[in-house]
């Protein structure tokens, strides 16, 4: 059976994450971070953070939202026997949870990397639920200009142009760099001394 989840266009949010999590308790967790790899099935879940980001975007307006971000490690060693189970991540869910209260309503990264794949936050994609396995397969983070996406302008200039269009009537300047002959009565650095 497989479900279909908000893509990385749609974050998912952390409520919808853990509810999806406590429908399929008897499964094996498992990470797909690219096409047929998977993080190594003696992964553990190191931390769990919770981020408030505030921000301004280029159009001069405030914006701000919560990531929960769950941090994958692989041994260097693999274990045997080891598959964590999603009963097993709900409770350090919960564990998690007796000291931090997570944001519901936060946006779910998952931040993995191995020795072939460098670190990065990652969204939840497609999940999928089939067998004794529930797959999260993973999507690449992306970046966005906000301004453009809320009014198709960053409204930095008088006739909101966007930033990211070309400017034109623009005349290139060359700069000339004036370099000066430093005479023995001035290779003290002091003040006035022309060494700085």
């Amino acid at each position: 059976m497989s479900q279909d989840i908000p893509t990385a266009r749609d974050p998912m949010t952390w409520s919808d994450f853990k509810r999806t999590l406590e429908q399929n308790p008897d499964r094996e967790l498992k990470f797909q971070y690219e096409e047929n790899q998977f993080v190594d099935a003696s992964y553990h879940i190191t931390e769990i953070k919770q981020a408030p980001i505030v921000s301004v975007d280029c159009g001069g307006v405030m914006n701000s939202w919560t990531e929960i971000i769950v941090q994958l490690w692989e041994p260097s060693v693999a274990e045997k026997d080891r598959a964590m189970k999603v009963s097993k991540a709900l409770e350090i869910v919960k564990l998690v949870e007796k000291s931090l209260l997570l944001n519901p309503l936060g946006v779910v990264k998952i931040e993995f990397g191995n020795s072939k794949f460098d670190t990065r936050q990652m969204y939840p994609g497609e999940l999928v639920s089939l067998g004794d396995n529930f797959t999260v397969k993973l999507e690449a983070d992306f970046t966005q200009c906000k301004a453009l996406t809320r009014v198709g302008s960053c409204g930095t200039t008088p006739l909101r142009e966007a930033c990211c269009t070309p400017a034109t009537n623009t005349i290139a300047t060359k700069q000339t760099l004036v370099l000066e002959k430093i005479g023995a009565e001035n290779q003290s650095c002091q003040p006035g001394g022309g060494c700085c």
